[in-house]
């Protein structure tokens, strides 16, 4: 199991890269999706946007590449390749294996950039949909991820104070987003 401070009293996990190891998917269905477009994406600029709402990322593309992409779209599209491949999706053991351990004892949320669907079917396909009463996704009206809304979201739906929440996270930008929330949080990056 992660360790994470005594004091904590819930636990909120990202989804992609973090519980379920389907990060190369993505970016293979990123790619996919902008050659459709005329858009060569390099792997770094996905990377640097982990966790970020799929929508807003478009938009960055937009920006940074000079097209006029429809962000709603481009997401459409690029979840259908990677729903066609949900059944590679694997679990991130360490990370889900605390999970399961902390059933029942901590409250836990899934606080992610992707949509709920997505989420859902993720978190299905390796068996942990059930560990999180509480999902908080893009499909909420609140900012993504840098910004700190998506954790204080499921702090506030599991009852908890912000800084007694720990995040396990995958991304610099939700990194910074615990950061912000006042939360502690563990870089899994960082356990391989």
């Amino acid at each position: 199991m992660i360790p994470f401070p005594e004091d904590t009293e819930a636990l909120l996990f990202d989804c992609d890269g973090t519980l379920v190891d389907s990060m190369p998917i993505h970016v293979d269905a990123w790619q996919a999706t902008l050659r459709d477009y005329g858009v060569e994406l390099p792997k770094s600029f996905i990377d640097a946007r982990a966790g970020m709402p799929t929508e807003i990322i478009v938009e960055q593309m937009n920006v940074e590449f000079g097209v006029s992409l429809n962000p709603a779209t481009v997401v459409q599209d690029k979840e259908a390749r990677y729903i066609a491949r949900i059944s590679e999706v694997k679990p991130v053991d360490l990370v889900l294996a605390t999970a399961e351990a902390h059933h029942g004892r901590l409250p836990m949320a899934v606080a992610s950039g992707s949509v709920l669907s997505v989420v859902k079917l993720s978190l299905e396909t390796v068996g942990a949909l059930h560990l999180f009463p509480v999902l908080v996704t893009a499909d909420d009206p609140i900012p993504g991820k840098p910004a700190p809304d998506v954790f204080l979201e499921a702090a506030r739906q599991l009852d908890v104070e912000p800084a007694k929440c720990h995040v396990f996270e995958d991304g610099d930008q939700g990194i910074a987003a615990a950061r912000t929330a006042g939360m502690t949080w563990t870089d899994v990056r960082l356990l391989a």
